[in-house]
């Protein structure tokens, strides 16, 4: 019989065949009093969550902080400020379901010969559906003291303790965070121990294989939670590439995904996100970064995919002569909400930040919401930080909604932040047009402009093509299409 937890005390469902002899979980309340104030769509969803995973003694602390914080955590509504832009509906009017087992070996040979996998230099990860498949992995020629791979595969001590120690970085993530504290099958770490320099970088490939079709409700979840620790002096540069599972962008599914990174003194981490999933998924992810002194963490983002696109970005400065850069690009087509809600907090002195947030609303259906908050705290004097959202509107009724904010208690700062919305300048175009380009041609070549000014800042040439190929297949389809036959 099921194990009967704090998410059992109002909604009982039949437990996955897989894990019928589970213990209970310790650490999940079992009080009704609590659960009955609780929101009955959100337990409803954990009890799945947690009857699709096995127990796991290594993630027992996550789970049972997660579960804790989900049991007063209503279903975000547009009456709650962080989404009151951000519609949810999609996900809650499905019928969701999580992935409660490994990929199976025969869809792992066929993603193999598959373009969804396409060949890459670095050392790289394969995550599906929230499982690391070490077939599809390829983690040669790392420095040694590098471990990169599932917690319960490590095999220092030393390394098992310095994650417990960290874990969780955040304990102020939202209700998704919290789902995915209790639903993610494993952590996946990577460590560097102090001095090392990864060159290169490393590859994390996640991949959303399970989705149903268009007409179903079923919409499957999968809760890929990643660790990284860099210790003092250690250098790597983290790429997330996010896709789904074929050819076909009609799949829907939901990745509920969760990257912490803790940066020790000196360290320098170079965060590259790719996010192309299919445009009938809902794409969640949480970043929660915290910097010791004197480190650097740099973000370059593209996100084109997901019918719902969220990503919540969480910077915590925690020395002082720390860096923080923050710069994303967001394509939002037919039917689309890209989202971004980041916060960056300095509590030292001579913190400097800079964030740049561009968005393109291509549809009249689509929609871009930016919601950045800094915040310099009385400690953080001499402080540098600033902001700049910049969004470009191409069809009527096109919607874009930002909200920039600067909370500055320290006296002694330097900051600035500026938000601007529109379409094309005429004075652009006249510019093009007097020197013989013809109208058509001036708007394609300022709208791909718009956008490269982030995806410039990708380190690697390859990243750099690859995406510029993928957004201007986006953005103008039919000329993919002629230089394809």
């Amino acid at each position: 019989m099921a194990a009967v937890s704090a998410f059992t005390t109002i909604f009982h469902t039949t437990p996955s065949p897989s894990f019928t002899s589970r213990k209970p979980k310790p650490g999940f309340l079992t009080r009704p009093s609590i659960s009955a104030l609780s929101d009955p769509f959100v337990l409803q969803i954990a009890e799945s969550l947690e009857d699709s995973v096995p127990t796991s003694p290594n993630l027992e602390k996550l789970r049972s902080l997660s579960s804790q914080t989900l049991l007063n955590t209503p279903w975000p509504s547009r009456k709650d400020e962080p989404f009151r832009f951000t519609d949810t509906s999609f996900i809650k009017q499905s019928d969701i379901k999580p992935v409660s087992y490994p990929p199976i070996d025969q869809f792992s040979t066929n993603l193999t010969n598959s373009s969804v996998l396409e060949q890459t230099h670095l050392p790289n990860l394969t995550i599906i559906d929230g499982y690391l498949v070490d077939s599809l992995s390829q983690l040669s020629g790392l420095p040694k003291g590098v471990f990169v791979g599932s917690l319960s595969g490590i095999d220092s001590g030393e390394i098992t303790k310095r994650v417990f120690e960290v874990l969780p970085v955040s304990v102020q993530g939202d209700l998704f965070w919290s789902l995915n504290g209790v639903g993610s099958p494993d952590l996946v770490v990577v460590y560097v121990p102090e001095g090392c320099k990864v060159e290169g970088g490393l590859c994390l490939r996640y991949v959303s294989s399970e989705g149903s079709g268009k007409g179903s409700r079923k919409l499957p979840v999968s809760n890929p939670r990643v660790l990284v620790v860099i210790e003092k002096g250690g250098e790597v540069g983290i790429v997330e590439e996010f896709t789904g599972g074929g050819d076909r962008d009609d799949l829907s599914y939901w990745s509920n995904s969760v990257l912490e990174v803790v940066i020790g003194e000196e360290a320098k981490v170079s965060h590259s996100y790719i996010q192309m999933q299919s445009l009938s998924s809902a794409h969640i992810k949480w970043t929660s970064v915290r910097q010791e002194k004197s480190s650097s963490y740099e973000l370059v983002e593209v996100s084109t995919g997901g019918k719902l696109s969220r990503h919540n970005v969480h910077v915590r400065q925690v020395g002082s002569d720390t860096l923080t850069g923050l710069s994303t690009f967001h394509l939002s087509g037919s039917d689309q909400t890209q989202d971004l809600h980041s916060k960056i907090v300095l509590d030292h002195p001579r913190g400097f930040s800079r964030q740049l947030h561009k968005c393109i609303v291509a549809h009249s259906l689509g929609q871009a919401v930016f919601d950045g908050n800094i915040k310099v705290n009385r400690f953080a004097q001499q402080t540098d930080a600033g902001q700049l959202t910049r969004s470009l509107i191409l069809e009527p009724r096109a919607t874009v909604n930002v909200k920039p904010n600067l909370q500055i208690i320290a006296d002694d700062v330097k900051c600035s932040h500026g938000a601007a919305i529109c379409d094309l300048e005429e004075d652009q175009l006249f510019y093009l047009q007097a020197r013989g380009i013809d109208l058509k041609t001036a708007r394609k070549a300022l709208i791909v402009s718009f956008g490269a000014e982030v995806i410039d800042r990708f380190p690697s040439d390859d990243l750099r093509k690859k995406v510029e190929h993928h957004v201007k297949k986006l953005l103008d389809p039919e000329v993919h299409v002629e230089n394809s036959i």
